[in-house]
């Protein structure tokens, strides 16, 4: 586990503990090559400028990003070393979405507004808490399926096309001149 001790760590995985510490100096250099490769490293930054190629819909964009993003990222694997890191109130968690989700949140708001002629929240805050919208729920339909072990025979493809959907109709209510992000 993350908190475990690095002798533990070395006999979970069958080597010395001066060999563990031969390739990883501190404990910390062990997490932090556990959060570059386990945690960070299914992303994928050419994601990032998908995601703002406008030769496609939004919802096309949106659509393909969480399909990957569901099928790459978001695995049991992931989800339960990310879910363990948080708990242990590590800092995995909160440089990940330091680091790649708060940009993906105000690229995803960016682009949906822009293609909807919507203006964007000055607040960045406002912003990412708008992306997390679809995000969150892309994020839990994971959880639900690899840790709550929910059998819903929707297909995942479906229920994240209906997430995206949902999310760019509410987008005017939400941005719109009326919309609780201008108060």
């Amino acid at each position: 586990g993350l908190t475990a001790q690095t002798r533990a760590l070395a006999d979970a995985c069958g080597v010395s503990q001066r060999l563990l510490y031969s390739f990883f100096p501190s404990k910390a250099a062990l997490l932090e090559e556990v959060y570059r490769s386990q945690i960070a490293g299914p992303f994928k930054a050419i994601w990032f400028a998908e995601l703002k190629d406008r030769s496609k819909t939004v919802e096309q964009r949106l659509i393909h990003f969480y399909d990957d993003y569901y099928a790459g990222v978001t695995t049991r694997h992931w989800l339960r070393l990310f879910l363990y890191a948080s708990l242990a109130e590590m800092a995995m968690a909160p440089a990940y979405i330091a680091a790649i989700v708060t940009q993906l949140l105000e690229i995803i708001v960016a682009e949906a507004a822009h293609e909807q002629g919507l203006e964007l929240p000055a607040d960045p805050a406002v912003v990412q808490e708008i992306g997390w919208i679809l995000h969150g729920a892309a994020s839990h339909l994971a959880i639900r399926r690899h840790v709550y072990a929910n059998t819903n025979p929707t297909p995942v493809h479906a229920v994240l096309q209906l997430q995206v959907r949902s999310f760019l109709a509410g987008l005017p209510a939400v941005l719109g001149p009326s919309g609780a992000a201008r108060r």
